[in-house]
């Protein structure tokens, strides 16, 4: 079910520094620490940002870590509830967990216990997962994860619906176990990423909302088409969110050279006019991160964001 308002595009931010993969980090980010992270965190709650994300691995391989992942993944659980416990309006977002790595009373409890300590702001957003040797090392088949993964769901939609739930498997099983606390969210929204058609089958089967990772503006229409698609065929009637991550922003003109990494900059006005291209295929939230040069114009950047793009886009 769906959680954006009707007729709003709201936005979001994967968090800096909580990562500083080489694929989407600037660099001043692997050299700035908690305190950072925490600024960050209470400036997107203070200009009116939907949710922070944090993304999810228990650990990189040697090679990708050399070639650009690196190894500093904060666990997702533990970031946002310091972000829970740093702000009053934004929500938290795992973006995304990988779900086929833990029990799924593990991650049941963890994201109940968040939506409790947050007064109701925890959205659960999952992924299949990508590293072989990650899987490997978990004991967990990687070419099953996509059957591991949607039982994984099941099994958390069955704990966070029953506080004596109820799920024999195929995988995981509950057994005779009660969990608690309780979430504050009578449905504690299960969003999901990727990009395939495996992933757009489990958001129209399974997801509450759709997380677009690595999903070229491009190729959104066919995307969308296809999970409305199946929300038909599978007669689900419910109403899903859907995401865009969006191209690297800079708003205003840049005085430094942005290199080679594709970056949308400009006036305002123009970066909302392609936001709105995006709402107008049925897009209702936004995945922004932006271009800068130090931890002062990031929030310089989340704030030109808030007082001259969000303005103009649709509310």
């Amino acid at each position: 079910m769906s959680i954006v308002p009707e007729g709003q595009l709201v936005y979001g931010m994967q968090l800096p520094i909580q990562t500083v993969s080489r694929s989407f980090a600037e660099p001043w980010e692997s050299s700035t620490d908690v305190e950072g992270l925490i600024a960050i965190i209470r400036h997107a709650d203070a200009t009116s940002f939907f949710y922070v994300a944090a993304c999810d691995h228990v650990g990189i391989p040697a090679g990708a870590a050399a070639e650009q992942m690196g190894t500093a993944w904060y666990d997702p659980v533990a970031v946002l509830g310091m972000a829970a416990a740093l702000t009053t309006n934004v929500r938290l977002l795992s973006s995304v967990y990988i779900v086929a790595l833990r029990h799924p009373l593990h991650t049941a409890k963890a994201f109940m216990t968040l939506d409790r300590l947050s007064a109701g702001r925890a959205i659960l957003g999952v992924g299949a997962g990508h590293l072989q040797e990650e899987f490997d090392v978990l004991g967990v088949p990687f070419a099953d994860r996509g059957a591991v993964t949607d039982d994984a769901i099941d099994c958390i939609r069955a704990v966070l619906a029953d506080e004596f739930p109820r799920h024999p498997g195929p995988r995981f099983a509950t057994g005779d176990l009660g969990v608690g606390p309780r979430p504050v969210q009578e449905r504690l929204p299960i969003w999901v990423g990727g990009r395939g058609r495996a992933a757009l089958r489990r958001v129209a089967a399974r997801g509450d909302g759709w997380i677009p990772q690595g999903s070229e503006r491009a190729a959104m229409p066919e995307a969308i088409g296809f999970i409305r698609a199946e929300l038909e065929r599978l007669e689900r009637d419910v109403s899903v969110d859907i995401g865009f991550v969006t191209e690297a922003i800079h708003v205003g003109h840049p005085t430094w050279d942005l290199g080679d990494r594709p970056t949308l900059s400009g006036p305002a006005e123009q970066i909302a006019e392609s936001m709105r291209d995006m709402s107008a295929l049925g897009v209702n939230h936004l995945q922004v991160r932006f271009r800068s040069r130090c931890l002062a114009e990031q929030l310089e950047q989340m704030s030109a964001w808030h007082e001259q793009v969000a303005p103009l886009l649709p509310s």
